[in-house]
């Protein structure tokens, strides 16, 4: 249900067309979907997610996996490899103002600018 024009893209997560679609409505709204903004939280989520995808057979690109694309291209993008996972990495390299979740989009968007990916939904 749309609340307001600002809110046109709000949508119930039963209606997400694919991890990006999903991962935009947790931005639209953390605090619905996530405790203090937490961005292992997060990552929690989209190891369900995934398993989920397993589960039902589901063939969907999924870079978010502890060694897949997107945990290949941060650690490229760091200079550094690491054992932690991408949530704690980022946590732990987060700039001053800015907040680790703020920091996983901000490097969301430059991963997907960089493999050429078209926003969902």
């Amino acid at each position: 249900m749309t609340i307001d024009s600002d809110h046109d893209d709000f949508k119930h997560w039963q209606q997400c067309t694919d991890v990006y679609d999903f991962l935009h409505q947790i931005r639209l709204r953390p605090g619905l979907w996530l405790r203090k903004e937490s961005l292992h939280d997060l990552q929690s989520i989209l190891v369900g997610y995934r398993v989920a995808l397993g589960v039902h057979d589901v063939e969907e690109p999924f870079p978010f996996w502890p060694e897949n694309a997107f945990t290949d291209w941060l650690h490229e993008q760091k200079g550094m490899s690491s054992s932690l996972g991408w949530a704690a990495e980022i946590t732990r390299t987060t700039p001053d103002g800015a907040t680790p979740l703020s920091e996983f989009f901000r490097l969301l968007d430059a991963y997907r600018a960089q493999n050429d990916q078209q926003p969902s939904g």
